[in-house]
């Protein structure tokens, strides 16, 4: 398994052009060789790419806008191509279930067909979760509902290990539960009081997860911090990074 940077952590430095190259030196200059390009500015796909080549990385996962998605997932699959993304992600869905537009059969409806698409254009659709997942519809988790309502091969998952423990479940768990299905995770600690922390210097079991995540035919282990509790995120990047490589991973 190899590890990356989601660059939401430092969107905040990715608001133009400019920044978002100087960005990617700082995140290959800490020594990641992968990241996962989300919350940025906008960018032409070549762009990415011969950013991405100077800087010696490669992006192995995006969230790209749901409007974008189900417009013309097609466009989107070739845009990827260009900058050599094989994951296409969405980020974020509310899940208010009070809404019969926003619950798992909604989005079922919704999503399936673009998924298709964009499996027969050779990428795969990545669900992020959040904690709204972990609700219940129908008597069954919301997570529960889209594993069933989508093939393995229409749809896999980023298994954010934050969210999954502020749902009150167990990310390692999750994780090999959807084997097969989870090649990118997000791993992001949990401290008290639920607050993200670097990773090691919260309370997840992450010897667990990496084992389970190794077995579940995990690629990429994304190191995301949200909120970065007023430190300055390129340095909690680095002491994730420098936690990781001390556990024997790159």
């Amino acid at each position: 398994m190899r590890i990356g940077a989601q660059l939401y952590t430092v969107r905040d430095f990715c608001r133009s052009l400019d920044d978002f190259s100087l960005t990617l030196k700082k995140v290959a200059d800490i020594g990641y060789k992968y990241v996962q390009v989300s919350g940025t500015c906008e960018f032409e796909p070549e762009w990415l790419r011969d950013e991405l080549a100077k800087n010696g990385l490669r992006c192995v996962l995006t969230h790209t806008p749901p409007d974008k998605i189900l417009a013309d997932p097609k466009r989107v699959a070739a845009e990827h191509e260009v900058f050599g993304c094989k994951y296409i992600g969405l980020g974020w869905t509310s899940f208010n279930l009070s809404d019969p537009t926003d619950t798992p059969p909604a989005f079922r409806e919704k999503f399936k067909p673009a998924a298709r698409r964009i499996k027969e254009c050779g990428k795969y659709f990545m669900y992020h979760n959040h904690d709204q997942e972990f609700q219940r519809y129908d008597g069954r988790l919301v997570l529960e509902w889209l594993a069933e309502d989508f093939e393995p091969g229409e749809m896999g998952f980023t298994i954010d290990t934050f969210w999954v423990t502020a749902g009150g479940s167990d990310p390692a768990m999750w994780i090999e539960r959807l084997g097969g299905r989870v090649p990118c995770i997000h791993l992001k600690d949990f401290a008290y009081g639920r607050k993200m922390a670097v990773i090691g210097e919260g309370n997840i079991n992450f010897d667990r997860v990496f084992e389970c995540a190794k077995d579940a035919g995990t690629e990429y282990m994304l190191v995301e911090q949200d909120d970065c509790g007023g430190e300055d995120p390129f340095m909690c990047l680095k002491r994730s990074y420098e936690y990781l490589v001390s556990r024997g991973f790159d």
